[in-house]
């Protein structure tokens, strides 16, 4: 693990996921309260052991990928957040999830805003998506919280879905 692509907020403490938050992300993965509005479902043990693999080679590859969020101070385990490629091609996309007793206490937009800014700041991601249920009123207030804004809306599974987007700003001299 890079520690360079750590991550510090007020509260919070971002770090890249390995091997030892297994437990941890198998707990959260499982729970529908928490995994049953994510796209792909609750998952199992294994499916959640692959996907762990999955985003520590995806760090590797692209200097950015998901986090764990833990209280920077008792680093108590409240869930993760992350950017990833979507596998629809809407590009690079901000994910999130805490658990289900950490909601409601500003986590998320905390752990959201301390990723967006890593993804332009520091992976030099010029757009970055998000996508959400239009009933996940908990998921859209948190994007808007951190400045994303809609640019988009599709249907998946009956469902209408909302896409969000971020965009950096060009700094002088650099190209837009």
């Amino acid at each position: 693990m890079n520690p360079t692509w750590s991550v510090q907020t007020g509260r919070l403490l971002l770090q890249p996921v390995w091997g030892g938050d297994l437990a941890d992300l198998q707990r959260l993965k499982a729970d529908p309260r928490v995994f049953a509005v994510m796209l792909g479902g609750v998952r199992s043990a294994t499916q959640t052991a692959e996907e762990l693999a999955a985003d520590i080679a995806f760090w590797g590859r692209h200097g950015v990928g998901m986090w764990t969020v833990r209280d920077r101070e008792a680093l108590h385990f409240r869930g993760v957040v992350g950017i990833l490629e979507r596998p629809d091609g809407r590009g690079m996309a901000l994910r999130f999830a805490l658990v289900a007793g950490e909601q409601g206490h500003g986590f998320a937009a905390e752990a959201a805003g301390g990723a967006l800014r890593f993804g332009h700041e520091r992976a030099g991601l010029r757009r970055i998506v998000a996508v959400a249920r239009e009933d996940n009123f908990a998921s859209r207030t948190v994007l808007g919280a951190v400045g994303m804004g809609q640019c988009d809306a599709f249907d998946r599974e009956g469902r209408r879905m909302l896409v969000y987007e971020s965009l950096s700003r060009p700094r002088p001299g650099f190209p837009a």
